[in-house]
Parts: C-alpha cells; structure tokens; sequence
C-alpha cells in the first residue's frame, strides 16, 4: 500500500513538474513571401522572443500568404485557425476599421503607447477582432506611388492621377478615389503578371520590400512624396493570449516594446538604401512640390479619417487627440 502510495505521488508530482515547465508555443504567419523585406524583419522579432523565451515561450513560423492568403487572414485569427499575425492593419479594415489609424497619423509607437493610444486601439481589437495586439513594427516611413512611364503633374505640383490605373490596397482605396484615379484592388502576388501584362499601370507600396517582387523591372519611375505611415502589426489571437502564463506574456510585451524601437531606426535606413540601389539600376524620382504636393498629403490624411468615420465613428474624436 504504501509503496502505491509512493508510486501515485511520484506521478502526480512529475505530471505537476511536466505541466510546470511546459513551454507555450505560438502558431505564426506573415502577410509577405519570406525573402520580402518585412517577413525578414518579423524573422527578428520572432529570434528576439525566442531568446528571451527559451523554455518559457516559442514563437513558430508556418510560412506567409502560401499558408494563409492574405484576404483571410484577420478571420484565421478571429477564429483561432492560426495564433499570431504579422501583417498590416489595412489588411484587418473590414474587422477593426480603426486600423487605420496608424497610418493616419506620424506619431511613433512608443508615444502612442506612453499617451494611451495603443491601449485604446488594443482595446477595439479585443472587442471586434478577438485579437491582442503585440506590436507595431517597421514604422517611421510610408508608401510611394510607382508609376510604369513618366507621370506628369497639373499646375500646382500635383501628380496627375487621370491616366493611372493604380494597384490599391483597401488601405489606400479611399485616397485613390477621391484623387480621381482608376483602380485594380489585388493581392501582391498578383500584381508582377498585372504590370507585366498592362492591366495596371501604377503601383502603391512602401520602398521596403518593393523590388523583392520584381516590381521594379516594369516601373521605372518612384514618386516622392511617401504618404500614409507603416501600419504592420504583430498582434494574436485573444484567447491563446489569454491562455499564455504571465511569464509569456511578459516576454512578448517586453520584445515588443524593444524592437518596435530596433524596427523602426532599422526602417528608415534600409528604405534609404533601398530606394538609392532601384535609382542605381534605372530607376527616376520625381517630385509634387508646391501647392499641389501639401494638397495631396491634405487629401491622403483626410480621405483616411473620413473613411474610418464612415465606418464607426465612436472612437473617432478620442482616437484624432491620441494620434495627431
């Protein structure tokens, strides 16, 4: 009897030790192919938490959109079919359409953080997406129109949008529409076999990642100035983050904190030198200026504000005060 005892206390206490020291493992995917620039970036993220999570916490990578294509991804998440996401917020609008505020406004993500705008936006995520948000990385810079063949302006330095047929994401549809200009909505897979073939003849995409697409061989020409922020965000599925022990958690906040600063710095110089090697191969830059060039900034941030307050405007004057 008492050495049964001493057996069932002995399996009790190393199923205690086993559940203990299990490690929590988060399901990832990202919104790019894995040579893009932004799937590498998150590959250092996901190296960070691994470092500091070793036995605790593991992030595993499934691969980008041949996993999940991106039109789906927010409902995977939503739905818990996958853990974590790294993608940009114009790809979750149709959930959480303030999403969009990160684009909307220049302000970093630690200041959004230190004045409550992350909290808040967090919280909009919990309600509508069943989502936490983890991070707001590779900001600091923004998306160039990138045209086929030389583009030409009105009289007040405004790019002419008549003639362009623009790849739009849904985060830049609005813009385009105001502005007037004709648009082909399609994933980024698809647009190398659209320029190739002529059915657009304009692009919208961040200088980050744009020539791993092959993009740069149809369009010769880059327009400055960027719009709009980097809006990617790495956030999780609620209830797997529910479910991750404090210990966890407190990892991924405190990789999240470090490298939103780390991608950020690291954003702005490998978008110059980005931008600096398509010139190098051919590339030309042109500019708005004048007038025209504060009009189409004007435009781009309020097409962007009246679109999320067409959609839901009940966090809108708090969310205009916490990200200026």
């Amino acid at each position: 009897m008492r050495m049964f005892k001493a057996v069932a206390v002995a399996a009790m206490m190393g199923s205690l030790s086993g559940a203990a020291w299990a490690e929590d493992v988060i399901n990832a995917v990202h919104f790019t192919p894995a040579q893009n620039g932004f799937a590498q970036s998150f590959m250092k993220f996901v190296a960070k938490v691994n470092e500091k999570g070793a036995g605790v916490v593991r992030i595993d990578v499934r691969g980008g959109p041949e996993v999940i294509p991106n039109p789906q991804l927010g409902t995977a998440q939503q739905s818990g079919l996958i853990d974590m996401l790294n993608t940009p917020a114009g790809l979750y609008l149709e959930i959480v359409p303030e999403g969009e505020v990160f684009s909307a406004s220049t302000i970093t993500p630690w200041d959004a953080r230190a004045n409550g705008g992350w909290d808040l936006v967090d919280a909009i995520y919990q309600k509508k997406g069943n989502a936490k948000l983890i991070a707001h990385v590779d900001g600091g810079t923004g998306f160039h129109i990138w045209t086929v063949n030389e583009p030409k302006f009105d009289a007040d330095g405004m790019l002419d949008f008549s003639n362009l047929i623009i790849r739009a994401s849904p985060l830049y549809k609005a813009l385009f529409e105001t502005l007037g200009a004709t648009m082909i909505v399609q994933p980024a897979p698809d647009v190398y076999t659209s320029l190739e073939r002529g059915v657009i003849n304009a692009n919208a995409y961040p200088a980050m990642g744009y020539a791993s697409f092959g993009w740069d061989k149809f369009t010769k020409f880059r327009i400055d100035p960027a719009f709009f922020q980097l809006d990617v965000l790495v956030s999780m599925n609620l209830d797997k983050w529910n479910d991750l022990t404090p210990e966890s958690q407190a990892i991924l906040t405190e990789a999240a904190i470090e490298y939103e600063r780390e991608s950020y710095a690291f954003n702005q110089i490998e978008t110059e030198r980005l931008k600096a090697e398509m010139v190098a191969n051919g590339q030309q830059v042109r500019e708005m200026t004048g007038a025209g060039k504060e009009k189409f900034l004007a435009i781009a941030a309020k097409a962007t504000w009246d679109r999320m307050t067409e959609r839901d405007p009940t966090h809108i004057e708090e969310l205009r005060k916490l990200f200026p």
